[in-house]
């Protein structure tokens, strides 16, 4: 019984010891040096070109799983010439193995202070040497890596597949081609096999701020999947930092000033050479200021306040981008002087071809479309809907220009521009509008193939005579090279704000911007007639012949003639190579006053004739004018009327908006009939009491600009060869 006792006593004391030495090797365990060896030599068969230096190493007692936990505190590693120092390095020894002194590792935990990224990609270059790591090596220029590293390993110690890096990277610092630039980069990440994941980045990309929740990267095979998030805060952007970026998209826009923030997702192919492919990305863009300057003449034509700069403010825009396609969805305000408008707008890329549609409300913006007298006032609402697409040779095509205010209308379909916005064709142009005369009109334009039809109610030519008349714009400037036949059936054409034509029909024909034949026929509301032919004869002269029984409405718009009444008018035009040369006749007609020529007569003491001029007026029988037309001179190689109380024969030169340069003979009829001697007053007036007193006529210049003419006048006695023939030839011929 005592012995039975002794026994459980010291069985119980053995017990109790073995549980203080598994209690304190489990909780305390021992330091020693006698195993550095072994697990030095087990680093070297892992990679012989790492050396690893150990203080001593603390064991501890896992009894639960049979295995010692391995670790020490403060190594060093040494590779090639460079040393890291490592915070702990920890692992787990089968206790069996322990016991038999075979030291099997069965796994490797590493934790490292803070060591320099560029020393970190040296270490593992020493493990496996490619090409990524060398590229790495070669960008990076600066930054600070913690690395917690846990590695597993088979009987034969080879790392086993399921190793996790865990770690974080401060004050990163990249360059990549001498133009981007990574400053600051921090983040935290996570390794495991074929698969990457990188926390709360924080950055800056040439000096733009980025923010990343998320990246995450996959590796197959030759390549690696990226995908993750990215954003920006609110900032005022460097314009020529931001062209760097986005390259040639900025080529033609001269920003001057961009502040925006952006939320993005995005995903892209990398290959093992750190090249990128199938890059997709979501972008939401919040741009609050963005300013352009365009000297556009186009826009400053049709927009009269444009300033050469476009504001944009307060964008929302949704952008979706990957390697076929392109979508920007967005709406904002647009600010062309200093007042805003809103718009709406969508522009995609489908292969080569940019598709745009935009919604644009105008209410305070002047709008001018001078070619059809048009113009939209500020303050008025309006709204232009405009669809299309334009290719990489600046070629813009317009689906469809819808534009409305009030009860004004234009519909433009399949309008296609140059790169000089020329117009090149358009299908159709349909307008419903009253112009700044009050004038409405209305009328479809639309294309048969090469050749176009004008067809409507009302279309006041006003403008377009005035120009033709004024020789500006002949060449059509706003097409690319015209070259068709447009058919014209028009009810009601006006030539100014109270006389109109009607039923104008007719054919004309385009080559290279200018009329090579045209015919139209039409009749005013007397019913008297108006003809016009165009044509090319053989010596490839363009001829030009304008006939009427009605000419006052077309000589009304000459404002230094007033109270023109009866005639007939005969137009008759040669032009080649630029020049043209003219017959004007006009027969049978009476003006009431002519400022210039009654100064004339006043200068002339011809006070009777004056006074018939701006009383009862003077009847011509005749007037004919011989001149050339060559840009914006107009020479006049000779002007003669001839009437029953006065006869003129001038010549002299025009020089359009500039310079007005008249000399002639102003003749009282008496010279040519003494009968009219018999007329009281008048006839001593004219030729005084006795024969030989009085004068034959007066010589007389104008000079000047056309608001500010210099008149002068001279009595002359003796009438010169050239007006007498000219004279006698018109009595022989009447």
């Amino acid at each position: 019984m005592i012995m039975i006792k002794i026994t459980i006593k010291t069985l119980s004391v053995i017990i109790l010891l073995l549980i203080l030495i598994i209690f304190y090797l489990s909780f305390f365990g021992i330091k020693t040096d006698k195993f550095n060896d072994n697990i030095t030599n087990k680093i070297l068969k892992i990679n012989k070109n790492v050396n690893l230096k150990l203080e001593k190493v603390n064991f501890l007692l896992d009894p639960y799983n049979f295995t010692v936990n391995v670790m020490t505190v403060n190594p060093k590693i040494y590779f090639e010439d460079n040393q890291l120092e490592i915070k702990s390095i920890k692992t787990n020894i089968s206790l069996k193995a322990l016991l038999d002194r075979q030291f099997l590792i069965d796994d490797l935990k590493i934790l490292t202070n803070e060591i320099k990224i560029n020393d970190a990609i040296l270490l593992a270059k020493s493990f496996r040497n490619s090409t990524e790591l060398f590229l790495l090596n070669r960008f990076i220029k600066d930054g600070y890596l913690t690395l917690d590293i846990k590695l597993n390993f088979d009987k034969a110690g080879n790392i086993k597949p399921d190793y996790q890096i865990n770690g974080f990277i401060k004050k990163g610092e990249f360059k990549f081609l001498s133009q981007f630039k990574i400053k600051n980069l921090n983040f935290n990440f996570e390794i495991n096999k074929n698969q990457y994941s990188l926390t709360e980045i924080k950055t800056e990309l040439n000096g733009i701020k980025l923010l990343s929740q998320l990246i995450q990267i996959n590796e197959r095979k030759d390549l690696f999947l990226v995908k993750g998030n990215i954003a920006t805060m609110e900032k005022n952007l460097d314009v020529e930092e931001l062209s760097i970026l986005l390259g040639s998209f900025l080529k033609n826009l001269d920003i001057k000033n961009i502040r925006l923030s952006t939320a993005n997702n995005f995903s892209f192919n990398l290959n093992k050479k750190l090249k990128f492919n199938d890059l997709n990305i979501e972008s939401q863009v919040i741009l609050n200021q963005l300013d352009i300057r365009k000297n556009s003449l186009i826009l400053k034509s049709y927009l009269p306040v444009f300033n050469e700069t476009i504001k944009f403010e307060n964008h929302k825009i949704k952008i979706k981008y990957n390697k076929k396609n392109f979508d920007i969805n967005g709406n904002g305000k647009v600010l062309i002087d200093k007042k805003s408008d809103s718009i709406i707008y969508q522009v995609s890329k489908r292969n080569n071809k940019f598709l745009f549609d935009t919604k644009l409300n105008l209410k305070n913006k002047k709008i001018i479309i001078d070619f059809l007298d048009y113009e939209k006032k500020e303050g008025i609402d309006s709204s232009i809907s405009i669809k299309g697409n334009f290719e990489k040779d600046n070629k813009i095509l317009f689906d469809s220009i819808s534009f409305k205010e009030k009860n004004n209308k234009f519909l433009v379909k399949n309008l296609n521009l140059d790169k000089d916005y020329k117009i090149s064709s358009i299908d159709v142009l349909d307008a419903n509008y009253l112009n700044n005369e009050n004038l409405r009109n209305q009328f479809i334009l639309k294309r048969n193939k090469s050749n176009y039809t004008i067809v409507g109610e009302s279309f006041d030519a006003t403008k377009l005579i005035n120009t033709i008349v004024d020789g500006e714009d002949k060449n059509s400037p706003i097409f690319t090279n015209f070259n068709s036949i447009i058919n014209i059936k028009i009810n009601k054409t006006y030539i100014d704000k109270i006389n109109f034509i009607k039923n104008l029909s007719g054919v004309l024909n385009f080559k290279n911007n200018e009329i090579i034949e045209a015919k139209l026929d039409s009749i005013f509301s007397n019913q008297e007639k108006i003809n016009l032919l165009i044509s090319i004869n053989n010596k490839k002269e363009k001829i030009t012949r304008l006939t009427t029984n009605y000419p006052k409405p077309l000589i009304k718009r000459y404002s230094f003639i007033k109270g023109f009444e009866d005639g007939y008018l005969n137009y008759y035009s040669v032009k080649k190579n630029g020049v043209s040369n003219s017959l004007l006749v006009i027969d049978n007609f009476k003006v009431k006053e002519v400022p210039v020529f009654a100064k004339l007569l006043s200068l002339a003491s011809l006070q009777g004739i004056a006074d018939l001029l701006t009383g009862e007026g003077i009847r011509f029988s005749n007037f004919e004018m011989r001149f050339s037309n060559e840009k914006k001179l107009t020479t006049i190689e000779e002007l003669y009327a001839i009437g029953p109380a006065v006869s003129i024969l001038m010549d002299g030169y025009i020089e359009s908006k500039k310079t007005i340069s008249l000399r002639g003979t102003l003749v009282p009829a008496t010279t040519i009939n003494r009968s009219i001697s018999s007329i009281p007053l008048l006839g001593k007036i004219l030729v005084g009491k006795k024969t030989g007193e009085g004068v034959f006529g007066v010589s007389f210049k104008i000079k000047g600009p056309p608001k500010d003419l210099s008149t002068t006048v001279n009595p002359i006695k003796t009438l010169t060869p050239r007006f007498i023939t000219r004279t006698l030839e018109k009595i022989k011929k009447n």
